[in-house]
């Protein structure tokens, strides 16, 4: 049995930003689980299709009880290949990923389409689908569960790298990751905290001074 996955979302950004974004769109602070991205082939096709393949290496966290099954000197990264078909004219992107080791725990299949948004020509959707199979004896369906729930968060992730790059790309500011608006709270939360202490410091001498003060003229 095939864990599947349909979704679509949208980009406020022209097909051809988003087309652009797509080639730069690592690194960025959404996918630090990426690890390296190569061009293995690349060509134009007679029609003016481009036609490009890129290996990607990515790191693998496997759940704890499917680390047991397996050495502990077994690779963690995953190699990924990623063949894109890029039609100009029509303004399509047509790419297909699938992960080339570590296939007998989880193979992940993926296929998307970028396209000029039906309601908003200014805009890209992306269909995006996804099958997700394991052959190992006893616990496939669990690996699937866990792949499948994987997948949907990596799509989070890939989204709003998306959009952390076109704004780049764009002039604009991106939008602060979680980890950074967490850093700067606790930075703001530590500056607060030492004016605090500095101005109970500064009460306290100037109560102390005030009663000597007093005791002076008794």
């Amino acid at each position: 049995m095939v864990k599947y996955f349909l979704g679509q979302s949208v980009l406020r950004s022209s097909w051809d930003q988003v087309f652009t974004a797509f080639w730069q769109r690592y690194p960025n602070p959404y996918s630090k689980h990426v690890l390296t991205e190569d061009i293995v082939h690349r060509e134009v096709t007679p029609d003016q299709k481009l036609l490009s393949r890129r290996l990607l290496t990515k790191t693998n966290r496997m759940p704890r009880w499917a680390e047991r099954l397996f050495p502990a000197n077994v690779a963690h990264s995953v190699y990924i290949l990623e063949d894109s078909i890029v039609d100009p004219q029509n303004q399509t992107m047509t790419t297909f990923t699938w992960n080339i080791n570590h296939a007998r725990l989880m193979m992940v299949e993926e296929r998307c389409v970028y396209c000029v948004n039906s309601d908003n020509s200014g805009w890209t959707e992306i269909r995006r689908e996804a099958w997700v199979s394991s052959s190992l004896f006893g616990v496939s369906r669990a690996v699937q569960e866990f792949g499948l729930a994987r997948f949907k968060s990596n799509v989070t992730k890939t989204m709003k790298g998306f959009e952390y790059i076109l704004a780049k790309l764009q002039g604009e500011t991106p939008s602060k990751t979680l980890a950074e608006t967490a850093k700067e709270a606790k930075e703001k939360a530590k500056e607060t905290a030492l004016a605090a202490t500095e101005k109970a410091k500064d009460l306290a001498n100037k109560a102390a001074t005030k009663q000597q003060q007093q005791q002076q003229f008794v």
